[in-house]
Order: structure tokens, then sequence, then C-alpha cells
């Protein structure tokens, strides 16, 4: 274990601490470690990197980059462990944070790429909106791994980073692109240490909301995000991350309203009803759909419901249906044909409807 130096034997406290949690990134360190030495920022930055339990050459290459970094004015911290297992991204980050001294806080995962401005546009944002996660644009690498995620990472309206907080996609800013004021990220966190399969960025983004924190997006691509098989992101069940949202949903959307329509009578929609609370079922009055097999069924019966009489929920097309609705759609998938029926009602997003797949 590498105990870093305290701060107050570096000198002044950096303003910008870019935060760069490590496990076996020996392929990607050179390119990501680049990319921090190009930064234009104007202002005081450090580097604050956690080794945690890496057992190929990355230390070697960060040893090797600290002289460079440090000849070019930027400080790097240095802490790790070398046990036999890994202890997850939520220590690692956590660490690396408690060993730094910056103002704010820039995230950066190891098999990223950092374009020259980044740092100074979203510490130009983050001063503007100090109690917000700032984001920014990403593109990604290969470029056709997740098309329809990036889109909507890149092009959701700035309401919608608060409205589509509930889909599968998780935070509607994606941590590795996260930076915030080390004040708030402390007022909210720290992250959930629970290790591997643990979703400790979208723990930590819904707790953030429930602090009435915001979220804010800089219109400009500053990450080349990188996606392959070894990202700590797959390590997390689906069923987890649909647990989590479950219960957000019905923490923070559900209260607000006394019946909801469920946009979709096929498998997440009754998916989606099964999971409810036995009071949150009690609020749903229909199902809602375009298929006209499953609106002759006429109603859906969840058998395994331990009521009696077992409750029979209406199925209706959706220009028959009562708004607000939960939409368990997936968007971007029928060439627009559901965008363009949702968009013909006339709703408010966040009001009359929230997306939940």
């Amino acid at each position: 274990m590498q105990l870093p130096p305290d701060a107050s034997e570096r000198g002044q406290p950096a303003l910008v601490s870019v935060i760069l949690p490590v496990h076996n990134a020996q392929q990607w360190l050179d390119e990501c470690l680049m990319s921090v030495l190009k930064q234009d920022f104007e202002g005081t930055m450090e580097l604050s990197v956690f080794n945690d339990a890496s057992k190929d050459q990355s230390m070697t290459i960060i040893e090797k980059w600290k002289m460079n970094l440090e000849d070019s004015g930027i400080p790097v911290v240095i802490g790790g462990h070398d046990s036999p297992s890994p202890r997850g991204v939520g220590y690692s980050k956590n660490q690396a944070i408690i060993q730094s001294t910056g103002s704010y806080l820039c995230f950066l995962d190891s098999d990223d790429v950092m374009m020259p401005q980044r740092v100074r546009l979203q510490y130009e944002a983050a001063v503007q909106y100090p109690t917000s996660i700032v984001g920014c644009q990403v593109r990604r690498d290969p470029p056709d791994s997740t098309e329809r995620y990036t889109r909507w990472i890149n092009q959701l309206a700035p309401d919608q980073l608060l409205t589509q907080v509930f889909t599968s996609h998780g935070p509607t800013v994606i941590m590795p692109t996260w930076f915030c004021s080390r004040a708030w990220f402390f007022h909210v966190g720290p992250f959930d240490e629970g290790g591997k399969g643990v979703p400790e960025d979208l723990l930590f983004f819904y707790e953030h909301l429930r602090k009435g924190g915001g979220v804010f997006r800089v219109d400009h691509s500053l990450l080349l995000y990188r996606y392959h098989l070894y990202a700590a992101t797959h390590s997390v069940l689906e069923m987890t991350i649909w647990t989590h949202r479950v219960h957000f949903l019905e923490e923070q959307a559900l209260p607000g309203w006394e019946s909801f329509t469920i946009w979709n009578a096929g498998k997440q929609g009754r998916r989606l009803y099964r999971s409810l609370s036995a009071a949150s079922r009690r609020k749903v009055v229909a199902f809602c759909d375009v298929d006209e097999n499953k609106i002759k069924k006429g109603f859906y019966c969840h058998e395994d419901s331990q009521e009696r009489p077992k409750p029979q929920v209406p199925i209706l097309h959706f220009r028959a249906a009562q708004p607000p609705f939960v939409i368990c759609v997936k968007l971007d998938l029928t060439g627009g044909e559901f965008e363009d029926n949702l968009k013909s009602l006339h709703l408010q997003e966040g009001r009359d409807f929230i997306h939940f797949s």
C-alpha cells in the first residue's frame, strides 16, 4: 500500500482533481494519461490515482507518466493496495477522492480519453451550477457499439436530463463524464463500496436527485467513451438495476399520481406491474397498446396476486387511455412510429408521462 502524502505537505490545494481509479488498465493508460497532460485548463489541476490491486503493468505506466505530468505542473497523487482481489470501483473512487485536494472533481475512467477542453468547459459549468452533476456529450469507440444508447446520451434535451432518470439507460449524464464540486460530492456521497455487481453510479445519482441536485450537460463531445467486454458495468445484473429503478419510481414519481396507465401491455409492461408494490398496483387503471391482439384480450389478470378476486386490468388502445402514463416502450426502435403516436397526444413529459424503459 502506497500512502499518499498529506495535503499540507503538497502545498496549495488544486482547483480541480482528476479522479482516476485503475484496475488492470495497461492497454489504455498511455492514451488516458496523455489526455490529462493535454488539458488546456489554466487553473491548478492534479491527478489522483488509486490502484485497485492491478496485476498487470498499470503501476509501471503510471509511475512513468508521473514525471511527465509533474514536469508540466500537474501533481500526481498515487494510492492503492495490492490485495489478492480488487475492492471495486466505488471503493477506488472514494479513496482517490479522499487523497485528493481539489475543490472540484473530474471523474475519469482509465479506458477513456478526454478531449483537451474537457476540464476547462466542465469547470466553467460547475462554477455556474454548484449543486449539479455536470456531464458532457461523448464519442463512442467503437462507433457502432451502442448506437441507440450513444444517441440518448448526446441528444437528451435539458429538461429530459431530469425527466428520464427512471429509464434503463441509468444516469442521464453518464458516470465517466461526471464533474462536480467537492463540497457537493460529500453532501451526497460517498459511493457505495459493495464492490462487483453494485451500480454505485446509479445509487449515487439517485441520492444526488433526492437531495435536490441538478443535472447539466456541456454540449460538446469531450470524452472518447470506450466499449469493451472488460468494463466494470458488465458485472452489474439487469435485475439489480431493475429493482433499484422500480424503487426509485415508486419513491419519486408515483406518489404524485392518484392513478396511472402503463403504456405497453406486453412483456415489459406486465413485468413492471408485477414488480410494483400492492399500493402502487392499485393505482394502475389500465394498460394501453397499439397491438390489436393484446387489446382484444380486454384485460390483464395478475395470476400470482394474493388479492381476491384477482385484479383484472383493462387493456385499451393508447388513444382511449387516460394519462398520466408510465411508458414501457423502448425509444428509437420503431422508426419513429411510437414517438409519433406519443407526440400526437400533446402531453408534457414529466407531468403527463414518464419513460421507464
